[in-house]
């Protein structure tokens, strides 16, 4: 029996792919995905042969939010004992010294990707809804596909602002982009998604994949992992601090580096004019 359920999990030139799995349905989002996915993205943060993470969707989706079925089946005063019933709680973070500890600011269903010490990308391929554009929201970093469309639609279904994306979206977007997304729940682009921030780039739908492959192999193959795994932590610790306290933690973070194989090998591979051999120690 597979390890997960409605995704698919590979592992490929130090690249771990998350897959959701349920083309049929544009990859709605369920329980087993939800648990699955933090299963693998675990997996994949454990995995000393993995050093970033793409997420993305099968078939023309990315995922068209949370499953109707499920919606249907939800009654006033039983949503918390869905939660606490979950089948991801019992999935263990890893934690890891590299970098400030976010676990205490980053909780709820999807703060544990900001606890993983590796760049998690979301590659938005297609349609992406609610509950699935409240997780890309998580991720480090989100790339589209030209065709991709997005709605947050939670104001259309009578519901509002949930799992965190009335303090994600805006810091994103800006606040009058979040409250318009939020508000008229309209579907918008690829195009405008980048205008606004929500994504980092967009790339056309023929070469998506490929471009977001790419991008993934120039961070697995030509940067150090432990920069990356204390940079990610110094970035969204510091959206809970002064200036002052992250000048402190840079400061010492950065005496800690000059200490470690990747700074020598930094310095190395770019005076011997090689390509580097970083090892994340």
């Amino acid at each position: 029996m597979s390890a997960y359920e409605d995704i698919l999990y590979e592992v490929k030139d130090r690249i771990a792919l998350i897959t959701l799995n349920r083309p049929e349905k544009l990859n709605a989002w369920t329980a087993a995905m939800q648990a699955s996915v933090k299963r693998a993205v675990v997996d994949a943060a454990k995995d000393d042969n993995v050093r970033v993470i793409v997420i993305t969707g099968a078939g023309r989706g990315f995922c068209a939010g949370a499953d109707m079925g499920n919606l249907q089946q939800i009654r006033p005063g039983k949503w918390n004992e869905r939660e606490l019933a979950r089948a991801d709680q019992d999935v263990e973070i890893p934690k890891s010294n590299l970098g400030p500890d976010v676990s205490a600011e980053y909780g709820g269903r999807f703060g544990y990707l900001m606890s993983i010490r590796k760049p998690v990308i979301a590659a938005i391929n297609g349609p992406c809804a609610g509950i699935g554009l409240v997780f890309t929201l998580y991720c480090d970093l989100r790339f589209a596909g030209s065709d991709a469309k997005f709605t947050t639609a939670f104001a259309q279904r009578g519901l509002i602002a949930e799992h965190g994306i009335s303090w994600l979206l805006p810091r994103i977007t800006g606040t009058s982009n979040a409250l318009d997304l939020l508000f008229s729940a309209r579907k918008f682009g690829a195009e405008e998604a980048q205008r606004v921030g929500l994504v980092n780039r967009t790339f056309q739908q023929d070469t998506f994949m490929a471009n977001v492959l790419e991008y993934a192999r120039l961070l697995a193959d030509t940067v150090s992992p432990r920069a990356m795994a204390v940079m990610k932590a110094q970035v969204w610790k510091a959206l809970y601090q002064d200036l002052n306290d992250a000048v402190a933690i840079g400061d010492a973070e950065m005496q800690k580096s000059f200490a470690t194989e990747d700074f020598k090998e930094g310095v190395a591979h770019f005076v011997e004019k090689r390509a580097a051999r970083f090892t994340g120690r």
